[in-house]
This record gives C-alpha cells, structure tokens and sequence, in this order.
C-alpha cells in the first residue's frame, strides 16, 4: 500500500533530513549557548537516530517517557491501540494505522527537542518552510498583484462577479495544497509559476465541486444576519509558504467582499508534517511579505498584519491538531475546540491529513457519502479542499473512481486530482 511505501521510505528519509539539520546548525547553537547547546544537540540526534532505526526495523509503538502537556492523551490512545490489536503482540511501526504512527513520529521529533534545552525552541523544519516561500516568490507577487488589482473595483462587482472571483481565489487555495514537503520528503515543491493562469485547464481534475454550496451558505448567512451577529469563517491550516499566502488572500477576500466579518486560522501549536503551518510561520510571512519590495506584496502583508491588530482576523493553535486521534473523536477529546467551531458559520479544512482525520483514515468505498464518512463529526457546515495525496476518498459517484483507475492508476496519490467537498451540519 501507499501507507507501507511511506513508512518504509519517506519517513526515514525525514527523520535522516532532521539529523542532517541538527547537524548543520551545531555552530550556531554552539555561538548561542555554548557547550550546553552542542551537548543538546548531540542528545537531540541520539534520540533520533534510535528513533529512525526502531522504525526501521518494525519495533512495538512505545509509550511517550516525556512530560509534555499531551504525553498522557498520547499514552491512553496508545492503549486503545494496544487492545485494538488484541493478542497479535505489540503494535509496532508496520503492524498499524498508517494515521496513527506518522502522527506519532513527528511527535517524537518534537519531544527530540523538547526535552532538550537550550535547543527545546528550534523547528527542525523551518528552512524548507522559508525556501518554499522566497522560491514561490513569482507565484506570490503574482496573486499579490490579481488580488490588489480586484480589490480597487470590489464594491462594484455584481453578486455573479463576485462568485467568479470567489470560485477563482477557492480553486488557487485547492491547488496551493499541491505545494507539500511531507509529500515530497521536503524535496522542493514551490509553486513556480502563476497559479491563476491554469486554473481553467485544471477543472476536469476536481473530483468532487462544491463551490456553489458553498457559495450559496455565505450569501445566506450574509442576508440571514442582522448586525449583530457577525460571519464567521474557521481556515484550519495546512502548508506554510505558497499555501498559506493562498489561504491568507482567500481569507482576506471574504472579509473585502464582506462575505464574512470575521476569519479564524487554526494552525500547528509544534513543528508537524515537514511544512504545515505553525504560530511562528504565520507571523514570519505576514512580516516578510509587509517588508518585500514589491508594492503589492507589502500591501498584503500591512493590511494582513492591520486584520490582526483590528481582531477581524484571529490566529489560534490548539494541543488537538497534533492529536492521533481523527475528528470524529473530537467532541470527547477536545470538548473547548469542538465548542469553540460550533460558532462558526463554516470551516474551510485544508489538506490532505485534515481529510484524512475528517475521515477516519479508512479504506472507503468511493461512493460512500461525505457525511457518512464523517462519523457524526458536524460541529457546523465543513468544507474540505484537498489534493489528494494518500488513499482515501469518499462522496464519489458510483463508478467514477474506477474510471479513473483505468486510466490513471496513481490518481489518489500523486496530488494530481482535487475535491472541494461540503457538508452542511445537521
């Protein structure tokens, strides 16, 4: 399967990139905190290094030894798989959810540094993050420059208009997800070109197209509400660099079309997935974009950075994010996050682990409804906008994956194809 490939292949190469970068950095934690930082360092990649070889040769899964705020969540589901796996002897790396143990690595390379100061502060994998953002950099002033340009006329757009730039920003978000380091195990994946150009070539690969539901929830919720009672939109982030400037224009159209009052983005609250969005990514972008030398880059980044201030945007990271456990669960594990996007008039998930945790990570039947697959997890109308980049799909029409199959045998993993798939809550 995919999830053998990857546990066998990528993730070793990861874990092999994490030590090269501790490496790499040994002067300057050295000129930064002396021995202590060198000796950190050298415990740092011990631990990694036992890490990536208990992975490589297929050891039992083992109970977390930190004393981290989720070591004991981590632990408990830990047992719950222990039992799951009744009699056949310890869960170990290649004898388990696919979901589960990658979770559970980048979860160890967290503790990896954790438990290791005056290092304990360092992401591992902000580098690849940053080179992903400076080598998109035409894609960016590219979007920049649409999106600047649309905002002068904006108030004068009709309600069709609107939508077409409303479907055009949702379609960059999509494919800006193609932009993954985990995927590529933090192989260059910039977006180089302008991503606005081909959007109309890459229509016949969104499997399942949504937008209109979508756009018929905002327009409503608009007429629906007083003033007030504000719009709210949840972004539950996904890829820092090209991505989430996709994500950030998107929010900001919302806001300027006055689609929606009020954008939440939910990120990363530790380094997880090679390149998804933590606090620390989503200040650095709006900063580097405030202080490029291109007009309309920095005018995103100022009124982005003036969307923070004003709290019409809002930024949180929550401890559930980088849980093993897939959304269904939700509810019970995270009851405050859980109450908190009940309050939302929609969340837009990003990516292919949130759908993959939207899901429950199972091998569907393709045709299997959106809302079945969910598993009662319906805290208020969802979205997702996804590449897909491991092998789970649902809410297809009878038939469709097969066709697909035929003719592209690689479809569900090659980040080529799309969805854009809604479910209003019950």
């Amino acid at each position: 399967s995919f999830a053998y490939f990857t546990i066998k292949d990528r993730l070793p190469q990861i874990l092999t990139r994490v030590i090269d970068t501790l490496h790499r950095h040994k002067n300057e934690f050295f000129e930064e905190h002396g021995e202590k930082g060198v000796e950190a360092e050298k415990r740092a990649i011990s631990f990694l290094s036992k890490l990536r070889n208990e992975l490589q040769t297929d050891k039992p899964v083992t109970p977390l030894e930190d004393q981290l705020p989720d070591a004991a969540l981590w632990n408990q589901y830990l047992d719950y798989q222990h039992n799951l796996s009744s009699g056949n002897g310890e869960p170990s790396w290649f004898q388990s959810p696919w979901l589960y143990v990658e979770c559970y690595m980048y979860r160890r390379i967290h503790a990896a540094l954790a438990q290791n100061p005056p290092i304990d502060n360092f992401d591992v994998f902000k580098e690849g993050k940053a080179q992903n953002f400076f080598e998109s950099q035409e894609a960016i002033i590219a979007l920049c420059t649409y999106f600047q340009e649309l905002l002068k006329n904006i108030k004068d757009l009709e309600e069709k208009q609107l939508q077409e730039e409303l479907f055009k920003l949702l379609q960059v978000s999509l494919w800006g997800n193609k932009c993954d380091l985990s995927f590529s195990a933090g192989e260059d994946s910039s977006q180089k070109s302008s991503p606005l150009q081909s959007l109309e070539s890459l229509i016949p690969y969104i499997l399942v197209n949504d937008m209109e539901k979508l756009w018929s929830l905002l327009v409503n919720a608009k007429k629906r509400n007083t003033e007030k009672s504000n719009v709210r939109v949840d972004i539950i982030l996904d890829n820092a660099g090209f991505e989430l400037v996709s994500d950030l224009v998107l929010a900001d159209f919302l806001l300027s079309s006055k689609l929606t009052d009020e954008v939440h983005f939910h990120g990363k609250s530790i380094p997880w997935y090679v390149s998804d969005t933590t606090k620390h990514d989503f200040n650095w972008t709006i900063k580097k974009l405030q202080a490029a030398n291109h007009m309309w880059m920095s005018r995103c980044g100022i009124n982005w950075e003036g969307y923070l201030k004003k709290g019409v945007w809002v930024y949180r990271d929550h401890m559930f994010w980088t849980l093993p456990h897939d959304f269904s669960s939700m509810a019970e594990v995270a009851p405050d996050l859980y109450a908190d996007l009940q309050k939302s008039n929609l969340l837009l998930f990003k990516g292919d682990l949130n759908y993959r945790k939207l899901t429950g990570d199972k091998k569907w039947e393709h045709s299997v409804p959106f809302h079945q697959a969910l598993n009662k997890f319906h805290p208020t109308p969802l979205c997702s906008l996804r590449t897909l980049k491991s092998d789970t799909q649902v809410g297809l029409k009878p038939g469709q994956g097969e066709q697909i199959q035929a003719s592209d045998p690689e479809w569900m993993v090659s980040g080529k194809y799309g969805v854009v798939q809604f479910d209003a809550a019950l």
